[in-house]
């Protein structure tokens, strides 16, 4: 290949640089946790699902955990500059084969948290159509429209998507906020208590359950690595924004699952969540704020999923986009649009997973909040548990192999904690991953669901392999990102 023919390649696999910076990255990240989701729907299903009334503090450990988890992640970070992140971290800290598995566990679990969004947006616009114009569609018809809005968005320019995030975001973190005062301030005759943050209340049977569901509303998260390409300074600008949204994250997370307690009282918070469902924060706030604000808030519940939807869209086409460019997907994924620098066919791929997994729930006729928002979300939840912990120990073994001017703090402690509280908490969640899914202790999809990830850990590290015997030039390219596309060394 010739030295033009080497450049031109190098442009069309390379994403759009400088586009972003501190706060799009974090309008990214906060986005794809949809804080007014989590807080309507997971929060609520959190109290009625386990019976266990210490969510708040779950929200506040495992935001803990996470920070923990991020030291050595985004220190990581400055020395792998990577739109595969999970998949290129092991890759160079636990072998290219395991890299690969990751890096099937990854589109699993994307497409799984960014798929189920589709049945959720249905469901939750549908009340709202029928108030306005008298009758509403089913919900895959809204679906469908939000599928190609996001489609859409997903081939436009990278910064495009993030001012579009910002407005959708500050306003729905707004309402957020209104919604906790209006709770604070109208206190059940019980009066304030802060019993919720007790570890007695959290430490109890179904913890397990708790912390599965709450663990998913950190989904997004991590993502600050995926956009590190497109930043404007990836060493600055990874560390801040993953810091920042994660406190913002686990904060909000807290205080608002502890406001929703106040005006019901927390030795009723459970039986009530059963009672209203994902409806009990609109309901709150229409008691206290009138009728118009809540409306208003479930508008912004609606545009919270859209804007989750696009998150988890630019993250998944990326994931695909790294894949391709480093050939361990077919080579067309790897190219992007010289115009707009969107992964095109990355984003055109999990399109298509989209539109296939809502016909076929139309089809079928599936519950699309039960069987698809909250079954396959949860599903993606634990895959996204393994990434973070396989993550984080490949940080320790790639510091163990690369000695650097970094502190122990950030490449051995933190890492080692983290790893080993990641591992306990997938323990926990496995153990209870009957209550997470609703279903029956006996019932084999508690155990099928999660067998899928070892089936794909397993043909991941078989591809890995195959690639080493076969082609071993696509094998010396797992994990090097943007060289990979240029052929340079490593």
């Amino acid at each position: 290949m010739s030295v033009t023919e080497r450049r031109a390649s190098a442009v069309s696999a390379a994403l759009a640089q400088d586009r972003l910076g501190v706060p799009s990255v974090v309008f990214f990240v906060i986005s794809a946790a949809a804080p007014l989701t989590v807080i309507g729907g997971s929060v609520t299903a959190a109290y009625a699902a386990t019976g266990v009334t210490g969510v708040p503090l779950a929200f506040i450990l495992l935001g803990v955990i996470l920070g923990l988890f991020a030291v050595g992640y985004v220190t990581m970070a400055r020395y792998v500059v990577n739109a595969g992140a999970f998949y290129a971290y092991t890759a160079k800290g636990l072998g290219r084969p395991v890299g690969v598995a990751t890096a099937w566990v990854a589109l699993l679990a994307y497409n799984a948290l960014q798929v189920g969004l589709y049945g959720m947006i249905g469901a939750a616009a549908q009340p709202l159509i029928a108030d306005w114009f008298g009758s509403s569609p089913p919900w895959w018809v809204i679906g469908l429209v939000a599928w190609v809005l996001t489609g859409v968005l997903g081939l436009m320019r990278v910064d495009v998507n993030g001012k579009v995030l910002s407005v959708l975001l500050l306003t729905e973190i707004a309402v957020v906020v209104v919604f906790d005062i209006a709770d604070l301030i109208n206190p059940a005759a019980s009066g304030y208590s802060l019993e919720v943050f007790d570890p007695s209340n959290l430490f109890v049977p179904g913890i397990g359950a708790v912390v599965a569901i709450c663990i998913a509303s950190f989904a997004g998260f991590e993502s600050s690595v995926v956009f590190s390409e497109e930043t404007k300074d990836p060493r600055r600008t990874v560390p801040i924004a993953t810091y920042v949204a994660l406190a913002v994250i686990s904060g909000l997370y807290a205080v608002s699952s502890w406001a929703m307690t106040v005006p019901i009282g927390s030795d009723k918070i459970v039986e009530t969540s059963r009672e209203q469902s994902s409806a009990l924060l609109f309901n709150l706030a229409g008691q206290h704020l009138g009728a118009t604000v809540a409306t208003i808030g479930s508008l912004l519940f609606v545009t919270s999923l859209f804007a989750a939807l696009i998150a988890f869209h630019n993250t998944i086409s990326r994931y695909v986009f790294a894949l391709g460019r480093e050939r361990v997907l077919p080579e067309t994924f790897g190219r992007t649009s010289p115009r707009t620098g969107a992964p095109v066919n990355g984003s055109v791929a999990q399109s298509v997973i989209g539109l296939v997994t809502i016909v076929i729930y139309a089809i079928f006729g599936l519950d699309p909040v039960v069987q698809l928002f909250f079954t396959v979300g949860s599903f993606g939840g634990l895959g996204l548990l393994m990434m973070l912990a396989a993550t984080s120990i490949s940080v320790l073994v790639f510091f163990a192999k690369n000695p650097n001017e970094e502190n122990a703090w950030r490449t051995r402690i933190a890492p080692a904690v983290s790893s080993v509280l990641l591992i306990v908490v997938i323990v926990l969640v496995m153990a209870n991953f009957d209550t997470v899914l609703g279903v029956a202790p006996d019932s084999p999809l508690r155990w099928i669901m999660p067998a899928v990830y070892f089936v794909a850990v397993g043909l991941g590290v078989m591809w890995g392999l195959a690639l080493r015997a076969n082609r071993p030039k696509v094998y010396a390219n797992i994990g090097r990102g943007a060289q990979a596309a240029v052929g340079g060394t490593a």
